[in-house]
């Protein structure tokens, strides 16, 4: 058994919990939390399992580190905090473990990671043995791996278009949907996350990773960012009102320009109602889906609508994403120390799973 620790127990990292526990070949051997207030609980508690874990939450990252597990799963925030997110993360490479997370954006595709943060992760890597996998959480596997395997069974490709639809009236999430997205701000309001290069600096890595994968140069990457108002007042059921005139709508590309034409593209359209903008792309049904589309010949169109236990497609697209870290565990043990993308990482069969069963 590979001994992981889940580091971090917001929205992620308790669905971290879940899929450790749930992950043949794995044992939940610690949870390092922020809160002094979750220290002392038990990590199936956090988690929302209904049943204890044996496994209790403690700040003493010292102690856990100390502990050498063979992996960790950074599930603690990078967004506000991505130097901080750097030091712990590099922390647990010099402690010897695998260390899988979504926190730092620059290093999804790592071979045009900044030079500086890269050698400081070569460096950990070998003073500690250790290895790092990011991969997102919007979700990583549906701006790389998935595109790509899709790519392969076109004959000729015009556009790869990756999209995120979202209508976030069930999601309950306000600081980051209010403030770093904007929904319900005023119109002259700047988003955090819709300022000039932030799309790029965390969506531009996927779009490079395809390009390198796809054997194309690209001539730059470019974004493009619309945002609409609400016609009338809504309410949520997480996160209350929005008033009319406030931002409703959001729809934003990160495009890789090939011979001067976009055609790498990872976009994003997300509502706090669905009244929002109603010509631009919506979902199936529901409040969220993840679609590939190759324009070429044949035109190839795959939607993927994950759903947690509660309906949630947002808290669904998240648990893949954990999915697919938490599956790259005992692949990144065998592997040995390393930095790797997701071009290294394969996605492979749930073996053990079907059913409950465990081999």
């Amino acid at each position: 058994m590979v001994s992981a620790i889940v580091w971090g127990t917001g929205n992620v990292g308790r669905l971290a919990v879940r899929a450790v526990d749930a992950q043949p070949g794995l044992e939940l051997t610690g949870v390092i939390v922020h809160d002094p207030g979750k220290a002392g609980r038990d990590a199936g508690d956090l988690a929302g399992l209904g049943r204890d874990l044996g496994v209790t939450a403690t700040t003493d990252v010292d102690a856990v580190l100390a502990s050498r597990p063979q992996a960790v799963v950074y599930a603690a925030s990078g967004d506000v905090r991505p130097d901080d997110a750097l030091a712990d993360v590099l922390r647990a490479i010099r402690a010897g473990a695998v260390v899988v997370t979504p926190a730092l954006y620059a290093l999804y595709d790592q071979r045009n990671a900044p030079p500086e943060m890269r050698q400081a992760v070569l460096d950990a890597v070998a003073e500690g043995g250790g290895s790092l996998f990011v991969s997102g959480v919007d979700p990583g596997w549906g701006n790389d791996v998935l595109p790509l395997m899709i790519s392969g069974l076109a004959g000729t490709i015009d556009v790869i278009r990756c999209q995120e639809i979202f209508d976030y009236t069930t999601y309950d999430q306000p600081d980051s949907v209010r403030y770093l997205v904007g929904m319900g701000q005023p119109m002259d309001y700047e988003p955090p996350m819709l300022a000039a290069t932030v799309p790029t600096m965390v969506w531009g890595g996927q779009v490079r990773l395809m390009a390198h994968a796809l054997g194309v140069e690209l001539d730059e990457i470019r974004e493009t960012v619309d945002r609409l108002p609400l016609d009338e007042t809504v309410t949520t059921r997480s996160m209350g009102d929005f008033e009319k005139g406030t931002q409703g709508a959001v729809r934003f590309e990160v495009q890789g320009i090939v011979q001067g034409e976009p055609r790498i593209v990872i976009e994003h359209v997300t509502r706090i109602h669905p009244s929002c903008a109603p010509d631009w792309p919506k979902p199936p049904d529901g409040d969220g889906a993840h679609r590939v589309i190759i324009e070429g010949e044949p035109r190839i169109e795959v939607t993927v609508e994950a759903t947690d236990a509660h309906g949630n497609r947002a808290a669904g697209g998240n648990a893949t994403a954990v999915g697919r870290l938490v599956g790259a565990i005992d692949w990144l043990v065998d592997a040995g120390p390393g930095l790797y993308d997701a071009l290294d990482v394969p996605v492979r069969p749930a073996v053990g799973k079907l059913g409950g069963t465990r081999p």
